[in-house]
């Protein structure tokens, strides 16, 4: 069982409704969290409980270098990383712009993977140190069966999924755990939040409460991979 008391672990995008939720159940857990926010004005509605924030636009390189070094100038280990930000599109490959797949592409994909690797030399370091380091992404259900109508939102997300799926083979060696997580659709309102298109009707997801539980359960409990199947909605 991986112990989160005392374990520093940075979660990007805390300022949304999944990173929010990390944040606050990691806290409750005792653990030391340091939190990104995209811009200064997110920056301001970060909880109470982190130890560091730090303003990190994963469209942004020059914006991340700067976010990775300020959290290395400590000099502490990193014990983990969530990567819980994210954006949606909607449209056809025909109508959605090139512009925004390139942007879907950084944020979900390329911007994310910049950050863990940034951070790297911190995760070793904790594994040195048995503390069981990992990485959580949250490619979601549609990385399993990506969905017409979603061209480029399914791109950035496979993309990430098989990253993680080559990732989690290469880090074991180091000693550190990546978990790629699938929920299926949350109601964590980023389906409001579309760069471009409009939101079909999906229907009632999931709990964003849930799903970070059931993610931070994996946690602890040394899971290697949360497919769709492992998330299963609550009953009222």
């Amino acid at each position: 069982m991986a112990e989160l008391a005392g374990r520093r672990i940075l979660v990007v995008g805390a300022s949304g409704a999944f990173g929010a939720q990390f944040a606050e159940q990691l806290s409750a857990a005792s653990a030391s969290v340091v939190g990104t926010a995209s811009s200064d004005s997110s920056l301001q509605r970060l909880g109470p409980s982190l130890v560091e924030r730090h303003v990190l636009d994963l469209n942004d390189q020059a914006s991340t270098e700067r976010a990775t070094n300020a959290i290395l100038a400590s000099g502490e280990a990193i014990d983990g990383i969530i990567l819980a930000s994210g954006e949606v599109a909607f449209g056809s490959a025909a109508e959605t712009p090139s512009a925004i797949t390139e942007r879907l592409m950084k944020v979900n994909f390329l911007g994310q993977v910049a950050v863990v690797t940034a951070l790297l030399g911190a995760l070793e370091k904790s594994a040195a140190a048995n503390n069981s380091p990992f990485v959580v992404s949250i490619s979601g259900v549609i990385a399993e069966t990506p969905m017409a109508g979603l061209s480029s939102y399914s791109a950035s997300k496979t993309a990430m999924h098989g990253y993680a799926t080559a990732a989690t083979r290469e880090l074991r060696r180091a000693g550190i755990r990546w978990i790629d997580a699938r929920p299926g659709h949350t109601e964590s309102g980023l389906a409001t939040r579309a760069i471009f298109g409009q939101a079909p009707a999906f229907g009632a997801g999931l709990k964003t409460e849930d799903v970070v539980a059931r993610i931070v359960s994996a946690i602890k409990e040394d899971e290697k991979d949360l497919p769709s199947s492992s998330f299963v909605a609550s009953v009222a």
